[in-house]
C-alpha cells in the first residue's frame, strides 16, 4: 500500500498567489503564459533564487527558453516586471526580478486603464519599426520617457514617426526631438505638427528668394534647428 503524504507537508509547499491576478490579469493585458511565467517567478523566489533563467523557467514548463525569454522581455515592456539591482553584505550587486509593479497596478486604485494600454503599444509600435525586438536599455530608454519625463504615449510616438519620416532611425535622435519638443513647448502631438508645418513654410519662401534649388523634406529636422 503506497504511503500517504502528510498533509502538513503539502500546505508548508504552496506559492501564494495573489487571487486579484487570477481573476484580472485579462484587465493588465497579460495572457495564460504570461501568468504562469509569473507564478514561475514566485515559486523561484521562495527557493531564494530570485533571478532565475529563462532555461531555468522553460523547464518548469511546456515552453522552450527562447519563448521564456521573449515572455520577460513583454513582462518588462507591460510595466509588470522590473530588473533591480541588490547589494548583500559583502558589498556585491546582483539583479532580481521584482514584481512589484504588476502588484502597483493590481492595487492601485483609480488606475487609467486606457493610458496603461496606450503606454504598452508603444513598445509594440517601436518593434514594427526596428524591425527587431527591443535591448533592455531601449525598453528603460522608453519608460524613462514614460515615467520620469512624463511624456505623452502619443508624443513618444510622433517621434519615432518624425525619425522614420527623417530617414534616422535610432533611439540617440528620438530622443533628441523629444527633448527639443519639450525646450520649445510641445507637449501634444497637434503641437508638433504645427511646428513642423510652420518650419517648412518658412522654408518654403526662403527657397522661392533664391536660385540654387535643393531638395528637402516637409518634415522638420529637430537636430539642426530652425536657424
Amino acid at each position: 500500500m503506497a504511503k500517504s503524504i502528510p498533509i502538513q507537508h503539502i500546505f508548508l509547499n504552496q506559492v501564494p498567489i495573489p487571487a486579484k491576478l487570477l481573476s484580472e490579469y485579462h484587465t493588465l493585458g497579460l495572457n495564460e503564459q504570461e501568468v504562469m511565467v509569473i507564478i514561475q517567478l514566485l515559486h523561484f523566489s521562495q527557493l531564494n533564487n530570485d533571478f532565475p533563467t529563462p532555461n531555468e523557467i522553460a523547464n518548469q514548463m511546456t515552453i522552450e527558453e527562447k519563448e521564456a525569454a521573449q515572455i520577460l522581455r513583454k513582462l518588462i515592456q507591460k510595466n509588470i516586471l522590473a530588473i533591480e539591482q541588490q547589494e548583500n553584505e559583502q558589498h556585491i550587486l546582483s539583479e532580481t526580478y521584482s514584481l512589484s509593479p504588476l502588484f502597483e497596478k493590481l492595487y492601485q486604485p483609480n488606475n487609467n486603464d486606457s493610458q496603461e494600454s496606450t503606454d504598452g503599444s508603444i513598445f509594440i509600435l517601436f518593434e514594427q519599426e526596428f524591425g527587431r525586438p527591443l535591448s533592455p536599455f531601449e525598453i528603460e530608454m522608453i519608460n524613462g520617457w514614460l515615467d520620469e519625463d512624463q511624456i505623452e504615449a502619443s508624443l513618444i510616438k510622433a517621434g519615432l514617426r518624425e525619425s522614420v519620416l527623417m530617414g534616422k532611425l535610432n533611439f540617440k535622435y528620438i530622443d533628441r526631438i523629444l527633448r527639443e519638443w519639450k525646450k520649445k513647448g510641445i507637449h501634444t502631438v497637434e503641437q508638433a505638427r504645427n511646428a513642423s508645418k510652420n518650419f517648412h513654410h518658412r522654408q518654403s519662401s526662403k527657397q522661392q528668394s533664391t536660385t540654387k534649388k535643393r531638395d528637402t523634406s516637409i518634415y522638420y529636422n529637430w537636430l539642426e534647428g530652425e536657424d
